[in-house]
């Protein structure tokens, strides 16, 4: 957890990285699965929907990573849609909602950094990674 601590933190100061890419990027280094620049890409404006303040960023970067990850792991559509839902319902009961805007702390404001969510992205990532280590999808680190 301390790496993920560490991690989180010189991600969110990278103005390259939004919650997306930094969930993509931490569970890409926790399951032995770095990001490819594609899909890092696909994450860039993931965070509130491109500001429109919906989709929570870290979580649509978790499921972009589930969805990369099934098929790689021989997992077919129907085992990654079943995860998406089971992860989904976790993340909304663990965390309030699946919308940025409620998510954010203090909601929006223009005056406020870019990473505004640092003690929530690190809580998200943790709860992430603990999530896919229990489901049987993806392959872990040994």
């Amino acid at each position: 957890m301390q790496h993920t601590v560490q991690r989180v933190r010189e991600l969110y100061r990278n103005p390259k990285y939004n919650c997306a890419r930094i969930m993509l990027t931490c569970l890409g280094e926790a399951f032995g699965t770095p990001a490819d620049p594609q899909s890092l890409q696909a994450a860039g404006r993931m965070d509130g929907s491109g500001n429109f303040h919906a989709p929570c960023g870290l979580a649509a970067g978790a499921l972009l990573f589930i969805g990369l990850m099934g098929p790689r792991s021989g997992k077919n559509a129907e085992d990654v849609e079943k995860l998406y839902y089971r992860f989904t319902e976790a993340f909304t009961a663990r965390f309030g909602s699946l919308l940025c805007r409620d998510l954010r702390p203090g909601g929006f404001r223009p005056s406020d950094p870019s990473h505004v969510c640092g003690d929530l992205i690190i809580d998200a990532v943790n709860f992430t990674e603990e999530f896919l280590k229990h489901s049987d999808m993806l392959p872990t680190q040994g």
